[in-house]
């Protein structure tokens, strides 16, 4: 077994280590999230803490670690008799993101329990992590099954594993940490509330600091026992810190004008549900335990609030997580001087933690306004030119184009108000992820038929079972009640649900599409359909055409915000390359389907239908839109043209890509207007 970095040479990240202390000191925080960047140290702090939890007393040969002053009556081990406890380290179990249900909570031996009658059940990794620490590396990528399950255990403190009326329960009591890059996608508003606290980590900017973190490394690359050894004063200090913590927790006084400094708080920042004041509250009395205080103060409520509150007060995905501390201090001295307390406006920053454990600067705590992930969300400045011609311009001068405008480019504009989107699905039943789009094969949903199992069985068609193996029972010698089974005649149930698909955003931003009120409709609409792929699970990509070219804004990705924030910082202006955007996400697509052959695509193209520049472009659109259509691509047209004089090109390029064609208005979930759910990838008659 490799030694683990030590947790007392991590360097910085002063937020990241108090959380997890806290946690360490106070389990029934609930768990911490960290938030932040590639290589910022996330999984080295949260692997090192193992070394810092203090051990746990278990009853000898009990798989599920029980407690021997207080076992568990319903474990499936049990029930035990009295006996002196063992004591081991607290085990720190790691959930893969690929992981299956059954290596989660455990799996049943069906042919057995058919047969027999007996309950052979193999623990998973909730029994594995019970009293010790769950950690999911990357958890906002988690299968929607695997979150749902972690959801029930964490609100009940027990796995339930049911299989054909046979069913298995222990306790599954853990302290869950997560870690993830916002980049990749946020996480579900449920399992997001799960986590007691959220701290956020970036690297640090110091040119010292960052040289000490280096040296640190290479240091224990070289040697990693020699590296622990240096360190071992230091983490046995911060061993006994904790212990102290503990100790001194059930002794710290919450008075009453605390717990109303926090119900006023999560009032103020209109938090949904209580389990924020909860946390909180828990939060603050370990914030002074581990100060070594009796008594919680305004400070530590603060502080509490900086670590508890700023993911739970996410609306949307678009939504970055944060506080305003003005108004947190005056929501706390307002609730202070209800209480006939005096609010002191100049009192110093929290710091629990003198020594390094805590946050230096107030500011941090995981509750400030986080460094933005992508540097496009400061839209340019000032204009350029764009080299390009000027746009075509529709009969009649319609009121939504540009004019006779040049061709340079335009500052971006607002989007406006998101709208519910009806559903784009792509036809025909898929094997992706699991998601909420189209219909596909997977592992949850409707029972559909039966098959022999591959590989290990995971859902029993007990049906089907039983009528392969009635045939053979004289043959096999049954003489008993029971049913004679073997492992040929299990069948495997399979079943139909929803999958994730890959949405890739094709959107015009040249100047037939810059008046300033349509484009902020069509990034309005995009948002709104991106706002859809994120509560269905997909992952979403970006290309936008003006110019002479096309390009990538997004590559694909589950960061529905990281799309969000390409969309918004888009300028517009020049020609209209509208094959160039097509063979471009031809492309995109081309690379996707190597890397992820089972996630199918869904096109959608935001565009009026005008093609302008080179030689023949609304023909090499069209053949453009053929290549698609030549794949299968599910595709849909947003069509984008609107005024009183009509030229119908974008229901054209929809023919031409086998799709359909729907306006703005028609994309409205709650428009009068009919919109066929399945867009066809076959071609369609005129």
């Amino acid at each position: 077994m490799s030694t683990p970095y030590p947790f007392t040479a991590i360097v910085g990240q002063d937020d990241l280590r108090l959380g997890l202390l806290l946690n360490a000191v106070s389990p029934a925080v609930g768990g911490v999230l960290v938030r932040g960047e590639k290589g910022t140290a996330k999984s080295t702090a949260v692997r090192a803490l193992a070394a810092l939890v203090p051990e746990v007393s278990v009853v000898p040969g009990c798989r599920f670690s029980c407690d021997p002053v207080s076992p568990d009556p319903a474990c499936p081990d049990g029930p035990h008799a009295e006996a002196a406890g063992v004591s081991r380290a607290a085990r720190t179990v790691e959930l893969p993101v690929g992981a299956s249900e059954d290596r989660l909570v455990g799996a049943l031996d069906i042919e057995r329990a058919l047969s027999e009658g007996v309950k052979a059940f193999e623990p998973g990794l909730l029994a594995d992590a019970h009293r010790g620490i769950l950690y999911v590396d990357e958890v906002n990528l988690l299968h929607d099954h695997l979150v749902d399950l972690l959801l029930d255990a964490a609100a009940m403190g027990a796995s339930y594993v049911e299989r054909e009326g046979v069913s298995v329960r222990h306790a599954a009591r853990f302290l869950l940490v997560g870690t993830m890059n916002p980049e990749e996608g946020e996480l579900r508003p449920q399992l997001l509330d799960r986590f007691g606290l959220t701290v956020e980590v970036a690297a640090s900017r110091d040119t010292d600091e960052r040289v000490e973190v280096v040296r640190r490394r290479l240091a224990y690359d070289d040697d990693p026992e020699g590296f622990a050894a240096r360190w071992a004063g230091e983490e046995s200090a911060l061993r006994e810190r904790i212990a102290a913590a503990r100790a001194l927790l059930p002794r710290v006084v919450l008075g009453d004008g605390v717990l109303r400094q926090i119900a006023a708080t999560c009032a103020a920042f209109e938090v949904d549900g209580m389990r924020a004041d909860i946390v909180m509250a828990r939060t603050a009395t370990a914030l002074a335990a581990w100060a070594g205080r009796e008594e919680v103060t305004a400070d530590d409520v603060r502080q509490a609030a900086l670590l508890a509150l700023p993911h739970r007060r996410r609306r949307n995905p678009f939504d970055a997580p944060g506080l305003d501390e003005d108004k947190l201090d005056q929501t706390l001295d307002q609730a202070a001087g209800d209480q006939g307390e005096s609010g002191d406006d100049d009192r110093p920053d929290p710091d629990p933690d003198p020594d390094g454990g805590g946050n230096d600067d107030g500011g941090g705590g995981g509750g400030g306004v986080p460094p933005q992930a992508d540097g496009d969300r400061t839209p340019p400045q000032g204009e350029r030119d764009s080299g390009d011609d000027t746009p075509s311009q529709a009969p009649g001068g319609s009121p939504d184009t540009p004019g006779r405008s040049t061709g340079a480019e335009q500052q971006p504009v607002a989007s406006a108000e998101p709208f519910r989107a009806k559903m784009l699905s792509v036809p025909g039943l898929g094997e992706g992820a699991a998601g909420r789009r189209s219909r596909a094969r997977t592992e949850h949903g409707r029972t559909t038929g039966a098959r022999r199992p591959q590989g290990a069985l995971t859902k029993l068609h007990l049906a089907a079972t039983v009528q392969a193996a009635a045939p053979h029972q004289r043959a096999r010698g049954r003489s008993g009640r029971g049913l004679v089974v073997r492992r040929d005649d299990l069948r495997q149930a399979t079943r139909e649900g929803r999958e994730g698909n890959l949405v890739l955003f094709v959107v015009d931003a040249s100047g037939s599409m810059a008046a300033r009120q349509r484009m902020s409709a069509v990034k309005g609409a995009v948002l709104s359909l991106l706002l859809d792929a994120y509560q269905r699970r997909d992952k979403v990509g970006l290309v936008t055409f003006r110019g002479k070219e096309a390009e990538v804004a997004l590559p694909p990705t589950s960061s529905v915000d990281a799309a969000a924030s390409r969309l918004e910082s888009l300028p517009t202006g020049g020609r209209t390359p509208l094959a160039a955007g097509l063979l471009k996400a031809h492309d995109v697509l081309r690379v996707e389907r190597l890397r992820d052959p089972s996630r199918r695509p869904l096109l959608v193209v935001v565009t009026d239908g005008r093609a302008t520049g080179g030689p023949e472009p609304v023909a090499l659109a069209g053949r453009a839109g053929r290549l698609h259509r030549s794949e299968g691509t599910a595709s849909v047209v947003v069509d984008c043209e609107s005024g009183y004089v009509r030229l119908g090109l974008a229901g054209e390029l929809a023919r031409e890509l086998g799709g359909t064609a729907v306006t703005l208005d028609e994309l409205r979930a709650d428009s009068i207007a009919g919109l066929v759910k399945d867009v066809t990838a076959a071609g369609r008659a005129a």
